[in-house]
């Protein structure tokens, strides 16, 4: 039996609290692993047993959420060692992942697939019993993929046409997934599986919807082309990633569906992959000829005019590769900033708010208000000024989840 967290009162914090409103100062008291008052006058009672958090004027936030999350991606130097990596040591690598995201103050993970059949329910399972310290995630399985875009050999369920989908996807809805992923065309690294040539059926997609919505599943799609997206999109597919070819059709099609289509660029493994792969044999040079630099400028035009439609777009790397490696996922948000034309605000609410929603609790996770889990991160700085405080441990002073500290306060 669980035990009850001790109540825990944060003094002398300023809140940011994602619903797009300025920082404040204000008292925030957690009790039973949820947040019970935000006074913005200060002076709360201390309730009886009661821990008092001074934050010294440091910035309280919900936790991080990353939309295209791999914790069985083991900051290998290709595709392949993801096949070829026995499954114990995986599932080691996988607790450590887990571990290091919520160091990182993200505790909201979307799973983008798995290296292993049961991987990710297995470390969801066990960090929802308290087994090890890890983040709320939505299990994924493998990818699915058609037998000519393959991307994972050996780390994929490949399937060809909508009998073979229905099949699949009761198959892996059977180990417990919350999340099915698809992939539905290439990836230029492969150096014959091109981005660009949409490779799965609008009717194989949209069996995979049907299969998963009736079972409480969403499911996500490695989409890059411009078919690919505009398919996706009309079979009803709920998490977009990449998209990074989208035409004018398909971006009328996502603004459409704004209010319940997410897209997760993964906007940091086109930049490292075109700029940091070097020393594991894929040089600037090779990664610009193979397509890469082309398709960064182009996701990036798009990326911009998706934000400015209002559709939803959240931060998810695709981490977990030697030059994309784990812990550094908040490059995302300076990327958000820097090139997608959000604002340091917007960039947060992306990565709260809208973390909340894409985990299918937008009433639970991702903001600072009563009610809402304490999922909560402590900041020794201003975010909004420097969106580069996250990228930085050191400067997360605490990290909470469910009431409970994970790093606790110095």
């Amino acid at each position: 039996m669980a035990l009850t967290p001790q109540p825990t009162l944060f003094t002398h914090v300023s809140v940011l609290d994602s619903t797009g409103d300025d920082p404040y100062p204000a008292d925030v008291l957690v009790e039973d692993g949820r947040i019970t008052e935000v006074r913005r006058d200060r002076g709360t009672p201390h309730p009886p047993g009661a821990r008092v958090v001074d934050g010294g004027g440091r910035t309280l936030m919900s936790g991080l959420c990353d939309a295209h999350t791999h914790f069985s991606w083991n900051n290998a130097p290709g595709l392949d060692y993801l096949s070829t990596t026995p499954p114990e040591d995986h599932t080691l690598f996988a607790v450590e992942s887990a571990r290091t995201y919520l160091d990182c103050g993200y505790t909201m993970c979307m799973g983008a697939s798995s290296a292993k059949p049961r991987l990710d329910v297995v470390i969801r399972d066990a960090i929802n019993a308290g087994r090890f310290p890890g983040p709320r995630l939505r299990a994924c399985c493998m990818e699915i993929a058609v037998s000519s875009c393959v991307l994972l050999p050996g780390a994929s369920y490949v399937a060809d046409g909508p009998d073979e989908f229905r099949k699949v996807v009761r198959e892996v809805i059977g180990l417990g997934v919350d999340n099915v992923k698809l992939i539905t065309d290439g990836e230029e690294i492969t150096g014959t599986l091109h981005a660009e040539d949409a490779s799965m059926s609008e009717e194989e997609i949209a069996v995979t919807v049907h299969e998963a919505h009736e079972r409480h599943c969403t499911v996500s799609a490695h989409a890059r082309s411009a078919e690919s997206v505009k398919r996706c999109v009309r079979a009803g597919v709920d998490n977009i990633y990449h998209a990074s070819f989208t035409d004018a059709e398909g971006m009328d099609l996502l603004e459409a569906a704004k209010d319940r289509v997410f897209v997760a660029p993964g906007i940091n493994w086109l930049i490292t992959t075109l700029n940091d792969a070097g020393p594991w044999g894929y040089t600037p040079s090779h990664a610009e000829a193979a397509g890469y630099k082309r398709e960064l400028d182009i996701a990036i035009e798009g990326l911009r005019e998706m934000h400015s439609r209002g559709i939803r777009v959240l931060p998810g790397g695709d981490y977990g590769f030697a030059w994309c490696p784990h812990s550094t996922y908040a490059r995302d948000l300076q990327h958000f900033v820097d090139l997608l034309g959000f604002t340091p605000m917007e960039a947060i609410l992306s990565a709260t708010a809208q973390g909340g929603e894409i985990m299918g609790q937008p009433d639970e996770l991702g903001k600072v208000a009563p009610g809402y889990l304490a999922d909560l991160i402590l900041v020794d700085g201003d975010p909004l000024a420097d969106i580069t405080v996250l990228q930085d441990r050191g400067k997360i002073s605490a990290i909470m989840k469910d009431g409970v500290f994970h790093k606790e306060p110095a």
